[in-house]
């Protein structure tokens, strides 16, 4: 039974954070260059254009570089930079050996969440968008991206300059929490100490310069004169990451730490707006790669209410999961609903996202539909369903429910014939049923 849930009311944020419109514009005006780029790449660099590169890729090699250096009156550094900026804001995405426009491209003058989602994209990526000290060992520098968060959340709550001492205490606290965590006790015989320091000790100091340098070059902060103080804009993005570890926190249905087949069937009860929030949770508490993997991998199984469920929570996703619904297309089982989650990705209104389905991929997925219906709804629920098949009359609708080879065609014609109301029809779906078992015709 559907379940009334009091509803967490919409937090704001901090007082003085501007309007998402003024935000929206401060990430414009701060990814300007690496939209540039990329509208550049878009326009030069497109299929069947001929001035791709030598190589026919659409990926900036050397030679494109200095092209577009040429063209936007830029370095050809700058250019391979703003590129760099471009691919994790997602204004370009890269596909194997491949460039296109990434969505957020295409609604960027018009779309201020898409705005938005591309800079808190690249703010997640602030460790990628500056060279990391190359005398760290990797260990180290992973420590200090860890830590970072804390140090951000401090910012936040300070609102105001902090001095670099300071939150270089901060930090050297979070690592050695990190490392107890860890249990990094030594266990049997030990050499002697060394006589220089081991990375893992080395002093914090420069991995914070880096750190706060690399944040600085995505817009999160300020620093300089022995201080760092979050930009607007850093400071909404960090209160961001701040309520979602909270929505994570507070998963509505409890189903936060189970795996993505078992979050889909607690959630097939919910109504659909709590069920988002269910998503939303889940996924929070989550990696967006495993997270992803895991939902289609739940898809990839017998159950049709759950592959249902699987892309309405990939949609929760969105654009982070484009590559890998993509790439099954090819999945027969998968295919309708990969088409349908990019038609709407793409901006198709759902009501008419059908529309990109073949006949024989329509009636695959109102056959998957029909099983998920017969193994989890009522009976007045299947008979309702006949309604939105594409083919115009019963006869029809056999013949290529028949064809199209679902391997639950069988159980789902038996059990639309036990419910539906009309003799005849009955019948009709029963015949069909028994000539799909036997293979007769």
């Amino acid at each position: 039974m559907n379940q009334r849930r009091s509803r967490r009311p919409a937090p704001r944020p901090p007082e003085g954070t501007p309007a998402p419109a003024e935000l929206a514009r401060m990430a414009r005006s701060g990814l300007a260059d690496a939209a540039r780029v990329a509208r550049w790449a878009d326009t030069e660099l497109g299929p069947g254009r001929g001035s791709a590169t030598a190589d026919g890729k659409a990926t900036l090699s050397a030679a494109t570089a200095e092209r577009a250096a040429r063209e936007l009156g830029l370095t050809p550094d700058q250019v391979r930079a703003d590129w760099d900026t471009a691919r994790l804001a997602g204004l370009v995405e890269v596909h194997g050996d491949s460039a296109r426009p990434g969505w957020r491209l295409r609604a960027w003058d018009r779309d201020d969440s898409a705005v938005l989602r591309g800079w808190v994209a690249l703010f997640d990526a602030w460790s990628l968008a500056y060279p990391e000290p190359d005398d760290h060992e990797p260990a180290a520098v992973a420590e200090v991206v860890s830590a970072m968060p804390q140090a951000l959340s401090f910012l936040q709550l300070s609102a105001g300059p902090v001095p670099v001492e300071q939150l270089l205490d901060l930090l050297e606290q979070r690592v050695t929490e990190l490392r107890t965590a860890r249990c990094e006790i030594p266990y049997g015989p030990q050499p002697e100490p060394p006589a220089e320091p081991a990375p893992a000790d080395a002093p914090l100091a420069p991995l914070l310069d880096w750190a706060l340098r690399a944040l600085a070059s995505v817009g999160a902060l300020t620093y300089g004169d022995g201080q760092a103080t979050l930009t607007p804009l850093g400071s909404w993005a960090v209160w961001v990451k701040l309520e979602q570890i909270c929505v994570a926190a507070q998963s509505p249905a409890g189903n936060i730490e189970q795996a993505a087949e078992d979050m889909l069937r607690g959630c097939a009860q919910l109504r659909p707006n709590a069920a988002r929030a269910e998503y939303r949770a889940w996924l929070a508490a989550r990696p967006v790669g495993s997270a992803v993997t895991e939902l289609l991998g739940a898809a990839r199984g017998e159950d049709a209410l759950l592959r249902g469920l699987a892309f309405e929570a990939l949609r929760v996703v969105g654009a982070p999961a484009e590559p890998d619904v993509r790439a099954v297309l090819d999945e027969p089982t998968l295919r309708p609903y990969a088409l349908l989650w990019l038609a709407e990705h793409d901006g198709a209104d759902p009501e008419d996202a059908h529309e990109v389905l073949t006949r024989e991929e329509a009636t695959w997925l109102w056959v998957d539909t029909a099983a998920a219906v017969a193994d989890h709804g009522e009976a007045p629920l299947l008979v309702r369903h006949l309604e939105s098949a594409v083919q115009p009359t019963i006869p029809m609708l056999l013949d290529e429910v028949r064809a199209v080879g679902h391997p639950r065609t069988v159980q789902v014609l038996v059990a639309l014939a036990a419910a539906h109301p009309d003799p005849a029809l009955a019948k009709a779906v029963r015949r069909a049923a028994f000539q799909v078992h036997t293979g007769g015709s």
